[in-house]
């Protein structure tokens, strides 16, 4: 099947039917267009999302399955909690988003390099001025070790990448950023593909058509996550 190439002049452009994805890659559904915040969002509520490194033009993906959380099925090992206990880690809501997309962004271990360029940190730097991309923070002696950031529109959370440098740190947001989510009602948490780590948290992994589904239900309206300071 021919991909669909994305006109970067018209971000209303709609996305073709999810179901023209392709299956090696993956869900592979589009390519070009541009990373306006009206593309974000229309990608966001059609059940895509940008991926792609920094050779390569905009690529759109919706896999299947996809990965996601209902906040009620969090798991918290007993070790986890233990840590919580503790009260190691302070954590807070917006109150570092470029700091946390830039620690995302930073270059693996392994040197592979990242897909979190300077085009995709401002893209979601500009929805986070717009109320629409937020991020969880862990702080561990007024340091800022771990975190996550990701894009909220109705009762749907659109993870996209955290980050850690103490162990337990990104758990400890994720943690948080779950249990904040659901005091506000918030019905499902995306987390796109396949992750031990995300899977350990109570991540499951559903069918395309019914995160279509899902996206169709609680995805109506832009959601706001307020900037409460809170702590584990």
């Amino acid at each position: 099947m021919k991909l669909v190439v994305l006109d970067a002049n018209n971000p209303a452009q709609s996305f073709p039917p999810l179901q023209n994805a392709l299956r090696e890659p993956n869900g592979l559904l589009a390519v070009g267009g541009c990373l306006s915040s009206e593309r974000l969002v229309n990608a966001y509520r059609h059940g895509a999302f940008p991926w792609f490194s920094g050779d390569e033009p905009i690529l759109w993906w919706s896999p299947n399955p996809r990965l996601v959380l209902f906040p009620e099925k969090l798991q918290i090992s007993k070790r986890l909690a233990k840590t919580i206990r503790q009260n190691k880690f302070e954590v807070t809501v917006n109150q570092a988003f470029d700091s946390v997309i830039s620690k995302c962004g930073e270059l693996r271990v392994d040197k592979e390099g990242t897909w979190i360029s300077d085009d995709i940190k401002n893209a979601y730097s500009q929805l986070h001025r717009e109320g629409i991309a937020h991020s969880f923070e862990a702080w561990h002696e007024g340091k800022l070790v771990g975190g996550l950031y990701g894009v909220a529109l109705g009762n749907v959370f659109f993870g996209e990448s955290m980050f850690h440098t103490v162990s337990d740190a990104s758990k400890i947001a994720f943690t948080h950023c779950v249990n904040h989510l659901m005091v506000q009602g918030f019905q499902l948490i995306d987390c796109q593909v396949h992750s031990e780590h995300l899977v350990s948290l109570g991540a499951e992994e559903i069918s395309r058509t019914e995160f279509s589904k899902l996206l169709a239900t609680h995805c109506a309206d832009t959601g706001v996550i307020t900037a409460t300071i809170n702590t584990l």
